[in-house]
């Protein structure tokens, strides 16, 4: 996916700028973490706003880094990391840490509790993935969880006359996620990820174990955040 992931993210996809607008209401004057930063849209926007203060991304995916590191050699302030938030290992504390569909995020219907979306599938390694983004931040920093619309099949344009398509099929304790792109007439693109999903009671309750407790704020329509104790 990694090649053909801009293409489909910056075609209205996300609102890279929104994200960052919203992003720098919070602080940067200290040292942030984004949890799973893929080719670096949300960096690249936060480090234009942002000269301050030392951003690192991680992900586990070496082409998506690849991409990000020649869009952020520019600014000094950001660095990029490989690795598993499983076995987060930065050998430092942040103020911040954020997560905007990047490994865990929340699903928001306008009528109903928001749901706690997880890349991370069995019970155990959600636990295990909190624990060390808990463990990586500074007493009184924040984790911040971005808010999506429901997930739902459809189809769209993007650039250079590619389709991509999304099909949900709901299980148990989440949904797989089919997404496809194609030129009309070649599949360039296939990929399923198998999501895991948590009320909103179960992952205030998740978190909480962790020592990251939800801060109610109606003012923020993008993230939820969690302040560690």
């Amino acid at each position: 996916m990694s090649d053909y992931y801009d293409a489909i993210m910056t075609n209205g996809y996300y609102d890279y700028q929104a994200i960052a607008n919203e992003l720098m209401h919070y602080s940067f004057s200290g040292n942030s973490l984004e949890v799973g930063c893929g080719t670096g849209l949300i960096l690249e926007e936060l480090a234009q706003r942002c000269s301050t203060g030392k951003i690192v991304g991680i992900d586990l995916t070496q082409a998506m880094l690849a991409i990000a590191q020649e869009r952020l050699r520019r600014f000094s302030n950001i660095q990029l990391v490989l690795e598993n938030v499983l076995h987060l290992s930065l050998q430092q504390t942040f103020d911040l840490a954020f997560s905007y569909g990047g490994v865990w995020y929340f699903s928001k219907d306008a009528n109903a509790e928001p749901v706690l979306v997880s890349h991370i599938v069995d019970e155990g390694d959600n636990h295990q993935g909190l624990e060390q983004v808990s463990k990586h931040l500074a007493p009184g920093g924040s984790l911040l969880l971005g808010i999506q619309g429901p997930h739902h099949d459809y189809q769209a344009a993007i650039s250079g006359g590619m389709i991509y398509s999304q099909i949900i099929t709901p299980q148990t304790t989440g949904f797989i996620k089919d997404y496809p792109l194609s030129d009309g007439a070649t599949v360039l693109m296939q990929q399923t990820t198998q999501y895991r999903t948590y009320s909103f009671k179960q992952a205030k309750a998740m978190l909480a174990t962790h020592g990251l407790e939800y801060q109610a704020d109606d003012t923020s329509q993008l993230f939820m955040e969690f302040k560690k104790r």
